[in-house]
């Protein structure tokens, strides 16, 4: 997958992230959980974009990392929100399955990443 790809499904995913902080607040008058999920599950697109001018190889991957702890803390709230009934069975399964695509794609570019600098010649 192009890094444009994962900025792209980053993207989609921030806004939607966005629609149901904003759900959360005027619907449920939810302001805690609604700042929780806003903030994790925004901050998984802010590092992937952040990692386009990483300082180095280790950066690139930390900023990554970032994004992929992000990603996991997203899934909780998820689940909270859902298991307290403020979205609906659908909208909760869509969002999963969004941000567990983010996982899979950030899993997989931060262990090529990693088994590539361990190939490199130490010096």
């Amino acid at each position: 997958m192009s890094e444009n790809n994962l900025r792209d499904k980053a993207d989609t995913f921030a806004l939607r992230i966005v629609k149901c902080s904003t759900h959360l607040k005027k619907q449920w008058k939810e302001y805690v959980i609604a700042d929780q999920i806003l903030r994790c599950g925004t901050s998984i697109g802010a590092n992937i974009y952040e990692s386009k001018f990483a300082q180095s190889n280790a950066d690139y991957i930390s900023k990554l990392s970032i994004a992929l702890k992000e990603a996991s803390e997203t899934c909780f709230w998820l689940n909270l929100i859902h298991s307290s009934e403020f979205i609906d069975d659908h909208t909760f399964e869509s969002m999963s399955d969004e941000v567990e695509q983010l996982i899979k794609i950030l899993v997989t570019i931060i262990k090529k990443l990693k088994e590539k600098e361990e190939k490199k010649p130490q010096h």
